[in-house]
């Protein structure tokens, strides 16, 4: 849905190279999602070149130096929260507490059952787990957690992160991730929300936090905006393309903003890496400086 037909081929050093370009071009943060294995009736459209979050972001941290990593999302439900803690609480501590711990209920079913994952019920499994993340990735070197399906107490984990506190952030669209990124999250993922949805989803989240007290801090609630080239392309990029000089793509995104958007994902249209790096390069020093009002 989202990929270039470039892409296909791509590997290491293009990963490399985009998220250096990011880095230079003052972006916040890479993203990268999660899938173990894609089953054969889906491979035409999801594809099965997956890279592994905590690995990437973890090769991609050692070749940059400020922007920071973003799993988008991992399907935490497919292993066990320790687990899940130690990959990610060492990504933080080699990265310098960098991480933003993206986190998500999956939807490929077949998936789960490979793994002896609960498909049916992975809504209250994400939820516990949230739960037993926070503690295992809080301060303590002993985290505690007693729940339903999992419980641990007197097993120590170092690393521990660099971060007081790792930004977590939910997933999803639905009325339950709605409901879990404002109960349970730092911070809301949605999942491709047309602008026309956004307000009345946000203003849910507000209402949730403010009926139940919501604790934690501030929160940030994200959008994922249309594709987008800065300039006049010579090629056709596609009807939904916001394309044009810096100015007028700045304004139009400032809309999110105005919804109470607190940061956006951007991505690109590109025949090539150079392009694509060239469009990065193009954003952060031509566009962004207009939305952060620079």
């Amino acid at each position: 849905m989202f990929a270039e037909p470039w892409e296909a081929d791509a590997g290491p050093a293009d990963l490399v190279a985009v998220a250096r370009a990011a880095d230079r071009a003052g972006f916040a943060y890479l993203a990268v999602c999660d899938h173990v294995a894609i089953p054969r009736r889906l491979a035409d459209a999801m594809s099965t070149v997956w890279y592994d979050p905590v690995a990437t972001l973890a090769h991609l941290a050692a070749v940059t130096e400020r922007i920071r990593l973003l799993s988008h999302v991992a399907v935490v439900g497919l292993r066990h929260p320790l687990v899940t803690a130690k990959q990610y609480a060492t990504l933080d501590a080699l990265s310098g507490g960098r991480l933003i711990l993206g986190v998500g209920a999956g939807h490929v079913r077949e998936e789960f059952e490979a793994l002896g994952a609960d498909f049916e019920r992975r809504g209250a499994v994400l939820d516990e787990t949230i739960d037993a993340l926070r503690a295992a990735l809080g301060p303590e070197e002993f985290p505690v957690h007693h729940g339903k399906r999992y419980d641990f107490e007197g097993l120590g984990q170092r690393p521990r992160p660099a971060q007081a506190r790792v930004p977590l952030w939910v997933g999803g669209s639905s009325p339950a991730a709605v409901r879990r990124a404002a109960l349970k999250g730092d911070g809301w993922l949605p999942q491709g929300d047309p602008r026309d949805r956004l307000p009345a989803q946000i203003e849910r989240i507000r209402r949730l936090r403010g009926e139940h007290r919501a604790t934690g801090g501030a929160f940030t609630v994200g959008a994922i905006t249309e594709p987008l080239y800065v300039g006049t392309p010579a090629w056709d990029t596609g009807r939904r393309t916001l394309t044009g000089p810096p100015e007028a793509l700045a304004e139009s995104l400032g809309a999110y903003a105005a919804m109470g958007v607190d940061q956006i994902q951007v991505r690109f249209r590109c025949r090539d890496r150079a392009e694509l790096t060239d469009q990065i390069t193009a954003f952060g020093a031509e566009v962004a400086p207009r939305l952060r009002g620079d």
